[in-house]
């Protein structure tokens, strides 16, 4: 099963260093069936992008939470086995939750299919967005509008074996 992890460049820089991405479990997100039911489309390659987009905003979150992280958001596209993979069945519908997904166990950053990080031409927005979620999530419509601004920004695809210099450790 293909999942997306939310992480930060200093999260991403680690899992380079120890050639692990998290010990388990931890949150990524997926084509789940209540995403498919969110969704209301067959075609995989839509339904994979939504459940990037929710790992995107997972990023934007983990990036509130961390101050001195650089403000580019970081989704790790990862297969794993689908044994290693569970939803909370009492989240399955809730909106935040749709597509999360617990990964269960050790899983090596050599599984990694690719790497998806905002262009340094997004930083302004991302930095606006992580600090306007707590009041978006609260329901201020206009702090909503720059999260949203956040998310009209691409992430760029990247190579596995770019992982070096995204993080500054160029081998």
């Amino acid at each position: 099963m293909r999942v997306y992890v939310p992480l930060t460049l200093p999260a991403l820089a680690e899992a380079h260093a120890t050639g692990e991405l998290a010990g388990g479990p931890f949150v990524a997100y997926a084509v789940t069936p209540a995403l498919r039911e969110w969704y209301l489309s067959d075609d995989i390659e839509e339904l994979e992008y939504a459940a990037l987009n929710r790992a995107a905003l997972a990023s934007l979150r983990l990036l509130a939470a961390d101050p001195q992280a650089p403000r580019r958001r970081v989704v790790v596209a990862v297969d794993v086995a689908d044994r290693v993979v569970g939803t909370d069945p009492d989240r399955g519908l809730d909106p935040e939750a749709l597509g999360e997904v617990r990964v269960a166990g050790v899983v090596p950053l050599a599984k990694a299919a690719s790497v998806h990080v905002d262009a340094a031409d997004a930083e302004a927005d991302v930095a606006a967005a992580a600090d306007a979620l707590p009041a978006a999530d609260g329901g201020d419509d206009d702090a909503r509008f720059v999260v949203d601004g956040a998310e009209d920004h691409e992430l760029l695809w990247f190579a596995t074996q770019e992982i070096p210099n995204l993080v500054g450790r160029a081998d």
